[in-house]
């Protein structure tokens, strides 16, 4: 059996290089990964949630054959936006991720107060976010060592982002799974719940915001699975 694709979106703050660690698990599988212009090293360089939509567009666009897109946390965003028209979309899962409807934002969806782990500068029209005490925040059941090098590796996000709302909805069209994160102290579980009911499955997993780094092989196998069962007709 050929497996679809599988493009990997990840959420604020991080970059494709966070994932490494499941890509390594999935080795029988053509994975693919996006960076969002919304996140990086460059405050005056920082995108939006509309030029993250269009760049996960690009990426799927580009793969010619049956794709499975799993969004991250924020990316989860983008994606609702960027995939509402995606022929070779075959399922969305979200991990730990904004699955919102149209009129919706990130912070709207969570009663319009940045999170207090949030550290926001600059001016209005320039505002961008430094995420506080990753290690806690993100990386609570990582391994002490390895959730040091991801920190160093984290970037800012664009405030934009985040308060701009959905003017398409994909997972109305394309199935979709979510993937909640039970220990998870950056997204409370209890909001995931909610969220995942819009899905039409849903998987628990016993970990942090991260599992890509602290549960890495357990993920990989609800991906694989989610990709055995898509229907790539």
């Amino acid at each position: 059996m050929t497996l679809p694709s599988l493009l990997l979106v990840p959420g604020s703050w991080h970059k494709a290089d966070h994932l490494k660690s499941l890509v390594d698990e999935l080795p029988d599988v053509d994975v693919h990964t996006v960076a969002l212009t919304s996140s990086g090293d460059d405050p005056a360089k920082l995108g939006d949630m509309y030029q993250d939509a269009a760049q996960i567009a690009t990426a799927v666009a580009a793969i010619d054959r049956p794709v499975v897109v799993c969004a991250h946390s924020y990316g989860g965003i983008p994606v609702t936006q960027a995939l509402a028209g995606a022929s070779n979309v075959k399922r969305i899962i979200y991990l730990a991720a904004f699955l919102l409807d149209v009129g919706e934002s990130m912070l709207s969806s969570v009663g319009g107060t940045p999170a207090p782990w949030w550290k926001v500068h600059g001016t209005d029209g320039e505002k961008y976010v430094e995420a506080l005490d990753p290690v806690e925040i993100f990386y609570g059941d990582v391994d002490p060592e390895l959730a040091q090098d991801a920190v160093s590796r984290l970037g800012y996000t664009s405030y934009s982002a985040n308060v701009q709302k959905l003017t398409e909805v994909a997972w109305k069209a394309i199935p979709s799974t979510y993937v909640l994160c039970e220990a998870d102290n950056a997204f409370p579980p209890f909001a995931q719940e909610l969220f995942a009911q819009r899905a039409g499955r849903i998987h628990r997993m016993n970990t942090s915001h991260s599992p890509f780094l602290s549960q890495p092989a357990a993920l990989a196998q609800i991906l694989r699975d989610e990709l055995a069962s898509a229907d790539v007709r």
